[in-house]
């Protein structure tokens, strides 16, 4: 089981890495004992969502600069795992989104740590039947997609009953597929925890979950809190001092 320590300028944050996303530790790993961290900033902070650093781009950043595009030349593959939910204090790789990157791979350096929110009853409720509907839609989209070619043949030809035929058929194979896949959007070990914990449910399923805070907390309450410029950097930079792999 690997540790480190982030330490920043409003603290230390101690974080454990999960041995079942055997890449992504063992990258932060390196990257950390190399020093590649030493002197990056949070560069990007969203009060009560999450705080991102990791962009050698920031080292010595002056104000004003857009930041969030820098990394070290190469991505990671997902190691997306169900079991593994952005709570409060999950530790996440940052990347680019589904329309450049559809396997969902990671980037090389950039991480987020979440804070998210806590849910009550009512909220999660209605947070699970929003993330149902946008889990089927993306699936019915993905089949719709396979099937182009048949439907713009179709229109083309003014077969309104052959495109409800298919319409038809493709629902019933996104329902199959959700039926597969367990149907419900959150369980109910993550609504316990998003009721309880806090974070960010919507994230799950689509970026890697790589570790959690053991130590910390408090600073990172601290740096999601802080005032921030158009395109979230802190008014005040916060900055990574170093990442010490901990024995």
């Amino acid at each position: 089981m690997a540790k480190v320590t982030i330490k920043t300028t409003e603290g230390d944050i101690t974080v454990r890495l999960y041995d079942e996303t055997p890449r992504h530790r063992d990258n932060f790993l390196k990257l950390a004992q190399e020093g590649y961290y030493n002197g990056t900033l949070f560069h990007r902070v969203i009060k009560n969502f999450m705080i991102q650093g990791g962009d050698p781009n920031s080292k010595g950043a002056p104000a004003g600069v857009q930041l969030g595009t820098g990394g070290p030349g190469y991505t990671i593959p997902a190691e997306i795992q169900p079991r593994f939910i952005h709570k409060r204090g999950a530790l996440a790789a940052a990347r680019q989104g589904d329309e450049v990157n559809p396997e969902r791979a990671s980037s090389g350096s950039q991480f987020y740590i979440v804070w998210g929110q806590v849910y009550n009853d009512g909220q999660i409720g209605q947070l699970a039947r929003q993330l149902q509907m946008q889990a089927e839609q993306s699936i019915f989209n993905r089949l719709a997609g396979e099937h182009r070619k048949e439907i713009m043949d179709l229109r083309r030809n003014r077969d309104q009953a052959g495109l409800m035929e298919l319409q038809n058929d493709l629902i019933a194979q996104t329902q199959a597929i959700m039926a597969e896949q367990g149907g419900a959007a959150l369980t109910e070990a993550q609504k316990q925890t998003y009721t309880t914990i806090g974070g960010t449910p919507h994230l799950d399923g689509q970026y890697t979950v790589f570790g959690e805070v053991e130590e910390g907390l408090d600073v990172v309450e601290k740096i999601q809190g802080t005032e921030t410029m158009p395109g979230d950097r802190p008014k005040q930079d916060i900055q990574i001092l170093s990442v010490e792999v901990m024995a």
